[in-house]
């Protein structure tokens, strides 16, 4: 289950005992806080009980190509995450090819258990309303192929069907992250 981070104390003690992992997010949703307010975050989050924490990447380093802050960013999470697994979100919809490969390669070198495609909160106009900018079949291959086997991989975002579903696991996504999980789970 993931939640803000006010939640993760209150959720963890609320589900101890139930078999539910308690998630958390820091630097949520864009990857922009300071490095030493992310540390924070993943140390609440760990005190508080989190299982994992999801991360986001310094996607503004990443694009200026600031690549020691992106990597200084991610380490230092992980880090103070300890034995918590930390996903990085790359959001994938919102960077060139190029910046994906390079923030995947910099996230498993430092530390990351889980490339995650995005947040789930990117969204591009279309004439017929918003499009999620989230998990592509290609993202996700892509990420499979990078990160080696004891990497995961996550597709997140804009997941809504049951064919969705099933053609991102195709491509090699160890998990999934959809709101619209009892749509998929039924229509299975």
């Amino acid at each position: 289950m993931c939640v803000n981070p006010i939640w993760t104390a209150r959720a963890s003690r609320r589900l101890s005992g139930a078999g539910v992992r308690v998630v958390t997010v820091v630097g949520f949703p864009l990857g922009a806080s300071p490095t030493s307010s992310k540390v924070d975050e993943a140390r609440r989050a760990a005190d508080g009980g989190a299982s994992e924490l999801d991360m986001v990447a310094n996607l503004g380093a990443l694009r200026e190509g600031d690549l020691c802050a992106v990597h200084d960013d991610i380490r230092a999470v992980v880090s103070a995450a300890e034995a918590h697994p930390v996903k990085v979100i790359l959001e994938s919809g919102l960077i060139t090819r190029r910046e994906l490969v390079v923030a995947a390669l910099l996230a498993v070198n430092a530390g990351a258990r889980f490339l995650k495609t995005s947040t789930g909160f990117a969204y591009t106009r279309s004439g017929s309303g918003y499009l999620p900018l989230g998990a592509t079949t290609g993202h996700v291959s892509l990420l499979r192929a990078l990160g080696p086997h004891a990497v995961g991989v996550k597709a997140s975002g804009g997941i809504r069907t049951f064919d969705d579903a099933a053609a991102l696991v195709r491509a090699g996504a160890s998990r999934l992250g959809a709101s619209a999980s009892l749509a998929i789970v039924s229509a299975a």
